[in-house]
């Protein structure tokens, strides 16, 4: 039977302004319906919803006041002034952000310019880098190093635009002398995972974490005993749940996301991080072995002046 974690996942006391509208975020698949109700609302104009009574806002997201208060604690504050005080924060901080950056508004619309386009597409991956950024929790990541720089083999799991950052993990992991896999069918990752064991590691990405083809697998992982590692943008989710350790991204959702852009972008980030500590714990041998693999394919190179020292990728 796969491990089970808690349904409550341990909220992050990131104390950065932003930090409450990700975590917000993040947690909507968890919350009651009229608990999300609260959620849109705080989310729709959060400088507003600040100025609320809790009363006022109970009418607004047409709830009650309990049901204001259970929504606080359920993201991590104890009471209602705390949360207004915490929205107010945001509020500043993305007033202020925007004085700086001009930040577009809204979502991408068919009377966008294509500079308007630029604009949008790159405030929101910058975005989405900060508030991941700033809500990874060190101790866990560390965590995470630990256990795939000390694993046997490493098997990642993903499909769909995730599967693309399994594999950028797969092949930096496997640059720097690694035994690792990526997996993007459902039915080959369940036959790699029976010849996993205690010893190595199982790693999923997707951003639901609800995708049925990389949560069994990672089941399955922890079935056999291995160490498993997700990487998702909700810490409540049924991949969050089933995982060892959790790696979360904060990616803002919208309407349009061809290619799932941002959470990609978010994701590569947190593969990034975890690549480094990895590689940085055999520092020696790691630069050893990139020199090697860069000099595997540099006669398929044309030659650039200047350059002296083999680049990491």
């Amino acid at each position: 039977m796969a491990r089970t974690k808690s349904t409550r996942a341990p909220v992050a006391q990131d104390a950065s302004p932003a930090a409450i509208l990700a975590r917000i975020r993040t947690s909507l698949p968890s919350l009651a319906p009229s608990e999300g109700r609260v959620a849109d609302a705080v989310l729709a104009d959060p400088a507003q919803a600040a100025e609320l009574s809790i009363s006022a806002l109970a009418r607004r997201a047409d709830t009650s006041v309990a049901t204001v208060m259970r929504f606080s604690r359920a993201i991590g504050l104890p009471n209602y002034p705390q949360l207004r005080l915490a929205l107010a924060a945001a509020a500043a901080h993305e007033h202020a952000l925007g004085g700086e950056r001009r930040v577009p508004a809204g979502d991408i619309s068919p009377t966008d310019t294509l500079s308007e386009i630029v604009g949008k597409v790159v405030y929101n991956e910058v975005r989405a880098l900060e508030d991941s950024g700033a809500g990874l929790d060190i101790g866990v990541l560390e965590r995470a190093v630990d256990a795939v720089a000390g694993a046997r083999r490493i098997d990642v799991f993903g499909v769909g635009a995730s599967a693309f950052v399994g594999q950028d993990l797969h092949q930096k992991l496997h640059r720097i002398g690694h035994m690792a896999f990526i997996w993007t069918d459902r039915h080959a990752a369940l036959t790699a995972t029976a010849l996993l064991g205690p010893g190595d590691v199982a790693v999923a990405i997707s951003h639901s974490g609800e995708t049925e083809d990389t949560v069994e697998p990672l089941q399955a992982a922890a079935e056999r005993g291995a160490t498993t590692i997700a990487l998702t943008n909700f810490a409540r989710s049924s991949l969050a749940r089933s995982a060892d350790l959790v790696l979360t991204t904060r990616a803002r959702d919208a309407p349009f996301r061809s290619g799932a852009t941002v959470s990609r972008i978010a994701q590569l980030a947190v593969v990034d991080c975890l690549f480094v500590g990895v590689a940085q714990r055999s520092f020696d041998a790691t630069t050893a072995a990139l020199h090697k693999t860069y000099g595997a394919v540099q006669r398929h190179r044309r030659p650039q002046q200047g350059r002296r020292t083999p680049p990491a990728e």
